[in-house]
């Protein structure tokens, strides 16, 4: 009943859409300075609702015809159900590579929600969305480098490869060399991309919409929102520029113990528009291939302590955040300084790349953000609920949001261990979150709907950075939360003693501070027990 109803509503959609978009249709194409490219942008959006449509409607029908007649409990149920997943999840990567653009984005996005969705579709995307992208033929490429800078890439390079070294969702790159010899990245925007994002973005809002009115529990508007915002600045590779001049100016600034080892790519202003971007080219391992750091002599270890200490000083002290951290946007290479110690183990250097999305945290909202991180790190239950209700939580949810932002359920993240935050990745745990997820899904959504958008970006952000932690100290470790609980409260500290005034009141901060860094201490030091009784053990 519930698959030939979709079925019906989705035919309805897709029959709708057509014939309310014709009249649009002929007045855009009559009013658009290049008519024939119009033409082609808008007869595809008919296409593409159609194939969203099939899309969902065939993979609502493989589930109900599987799993019919197999209850919850049957022992052959979880075998089927994860069969139906990965064929459901291909389906949906197939989907998203066919449509491009911002359907990879949200391929992208869906790869994060571990705590949301099966894990079938969350390392389907992950495996796809990041490296192996649609790519624009060199004829494409090369109009947009013509109409961009305005001659073809063997006009104003010495040397341009005819493949690009990378493809994400909006552009690709290409390898170069400038006259003077100087090896650099030129990144490229899709063709059209700019016209096909606006099409796809009226269809996703249809489609969210829509789905919201068929199922109210159903409620992503918020991703609609956020897509509106943030999409027209992510195709602006100018804003990205200055987004990764900006972010290297505050490391410099506000936080210059890492400065050195944090990096972005130099840009070449001369040969850089809003579609296409010059710079540095960076000969560096990407951030979660283990076997290539290891051979650069780095150790993961200490990288993935660099990933977390550098994010947190965006996040909790500079308040202006990379959110789109996943693998593919950040490299390390050998500190250029550093000489390595006799075992010949160097100290790493982060390189970001992709600095179209960023998000400005302000005053409150950081403080509070920093107070509910250090609450979460030392199982305080009080400060943990007062300060998810300041970001927006409310008195009912914080719990919920607590557990997302952990992936903890709420009775480890109030225990008082030590490592109550390490997540052990049994299957008995999996099992457990995603029996969360289905049970609270209609809460997910309407906490999700809550929170103010920028904090829905600190959950993706965080979402991230755990799976490339995950890549590279091959699973959880208790170092990451010591390192967030520390730099959140050294943020909140500081910003105590920039409000004091009196001697009284800096003495009593500066207690304060001494006190919670003896807790850091023996956190750390209960850390290395572990570690050394876990040697022994082997």
């Amino acid at each position: 009943m519930a698959t030939r109803f979709l079925l019906r509503a989705g035919a309805r959609l897709a029959a709708a859409t057509t014939l309310l978009g014709g009249g649009a249709l002929g007045a855009a194409v009559i009013t658009s300075p290049d008519p024939q490219a119009t033409l082609k942008l808008y007869s595809t959006v008919p296409v593409r609702l159609f194939r969203d449509t099939v899309t969902a409607a065939t993979i609502v029908f493989d589930y109900e015809y599987s799993l019919w007649g197999l209850p919850e409990g049957s022992t052959e149920r979880p075998s089927i159900k994860h069969e139906v997943h990965l064929r459901s999840a291909n389906r949906l990567q197939e989907l998203c590579f066919k449509n491009g653009g911002i359907y990879i984005k949200l391929g992208q996005h869906i790869s994060q929600l571990e705590y949301l969705i099966p894990e079938e579709y969350v390392q389907t995307m992950r495996q796809s969305m990041l490296n192996k992208c649609p790519v624009s033929s060199y004829d494409q490429v090369c109009e947009v480098i013509k109409k961009e800078l305005g001659g073809t890439p063997d006009e104003i390079f010495d040397e341009f490869e005819h493949a690009p070294v990378a493809s994400a969702s909006l552009a690709q790159v290409h390898a170069a060399r400038l006259r003077n010899g100087q090896k650099v990245a030129v990144k490229v925007q899709h063709t059209h991309l700019t016209d096909a994002a606006a099409a796809d973005f009226a269809t996703v809002e249809f489609i969210v919409n829509t789905l919201h009115w068929l199922f109210p529990s159903f409620d992503y508007r918020w991703l609609v929102d956020e897509i509106r915002e943030s999409l027209p600045k992510e195709l602006d590779f100018l804003v990205e520029a200055q987004n990764g001049e900006k972010c290297m100016a505050n490391f410099r600034k506000l936080s210059p113990h890492i400065a050195h080892s944090v990096y972005a790519p130099v840009v070449y202003w001369n040969l850089s528009t809003s579609k296409l971007l010059t710079m540095e080219f960076i000969d560096a391992a990407q951030i979660s291939d283990v076997r290539a750091i290891q051979e650069l002599g780095l150790q993961p270890s200490q990288v993935s302590k660099l990933v977390t200490q550098a994010f947190a000083e965006m996040i909790y002290k500079h308040g202006f955040v990379h959110c789109d951290p996943h693998a593919a946007n950040m490299l390390v290479r050998p500190l250029p300084s550093s000489k390595g110690n006799i075992f010949g183990v160097r100290n790493p250097q982060l390189v970001l790349l992709d600095h179209g999305l960023y998000k400005e945290l302000d005053f409150a909202t950081r403080m509070n953000y920093a107070a509910l991180w250090k609450a979460l790190v030392f199982s305080d239950a009080k400060s943990i609920k007062e300060n998810s209700t300041k970001l927006g939580a409310g008195d009912d949810l914080y719990a919920l949001f607590a557990g997302i932002l952990t992936m903890r359920p709420w009775n480890r993240v109030i225990d008082q261990s030590v490592d109550h935050l390490v997540i052990q990745g049994t299957e008995s745990e999996r099992s457990e979150l995603q029996m969360y997820a289905s049970q609270y899904f209609p809460q997910i959504s309407e906490l999700l709907g809550r929170l103010p958008r920028v904090i829905l970006l600190m959950l993706k952000t965080n979402d991230c950075l755990r799976a490339v932690n995950k890549a590279l100290l091959q699973g959880s470790a208790l170092e990451p939360f010591i390192i967030i609980g520390k730099i959140s409260s050294e943020a909140l500290i500081e910003a105590k003693l920039s409000l004091k005034r009196s001697l009284l009141g800096w003495l009593i901060v500066w207690f304060e501070r001494f006190f919670v860094e003896a807790r850091f201490l023996g956190m750390q030091l209960a850390v290395k027990i572990f570690q050394v009784r876990k040697a022994l053990s082997f």
